[in-house]
């Protein structure tokens, strides 16, 4: 898989200088793995300039500009909340489009609603609406955290084969 990854980034780094576009990272779960993947391109610096890991709560209000009642009613691990890391991180960035991820990669913290390998993922693009959706990944924290940043990636990767409209 770590092919897989390197592979998207790369694909998405070529995308992304054909547009001249700038993509932006929110993360909570995966610990700046998806940042790590994009600086692991040579030259990603003309497509990349911000990464934020925003693992604390604090962080996502201070940093990306998440709503304390937006936390406290939906918890860091939904919709509500990827929503507005996504947009924080692309609008602070100056980006055309982010990526924000926050969710359970356990052992622990799960709940009957919100069971380890639960994650949101968001991306924003500019001029368009945000998406976001939920995954159920399987497998030990390594294993969970390393499919996020697939998807993540996979999903950057979509936006930038399609201009916004």
């Amino acid at each position: 898989m770590q092919q897989e990854i390197e592979a998207l980034a790369q694909q998405l780094g070529q995308r992304l200088l054909a547009k001249g576009c700038w993509v932006a990272t929110a993360e909570s779960c995966t610990g700046g793995w998806v940042a790590e993947a994009i600086t692991s391109v040579a030259g990603s610096s003309a497509w990349f300039g911000y990464g934020y890991v925003s693992y604390a709560n604090e962080a996502k209000q201070q940093m990306l500009g998440v709503k304390a009642e937006t936390l406290a009613e939906y918890g860091a691990v939904s919709e509500a909340v990827v929503t507005e890391m996504a947009d924080g991180a692309r609008l602070n960035a100056g980006a055309g489009l982010s990526v924000a991820i926050s969710g359970i990669a356990g052992p622990d913290g799960g709940s009957p609603e919100k069971p380890v390998g639960t994650v949101w993922l968001a991306w924003s693009q500019e001029g368009q609406p945000t998406k976001a959706q939920v995954c159920h990944f399987s497998g030990d924290r390594f294993a969970i955290r390393r499919q996020a940043v697939v998807t993540a990636l996979s999903g950057l990767l979509r936006l930038a084969e399609h201009p916004a409209s």
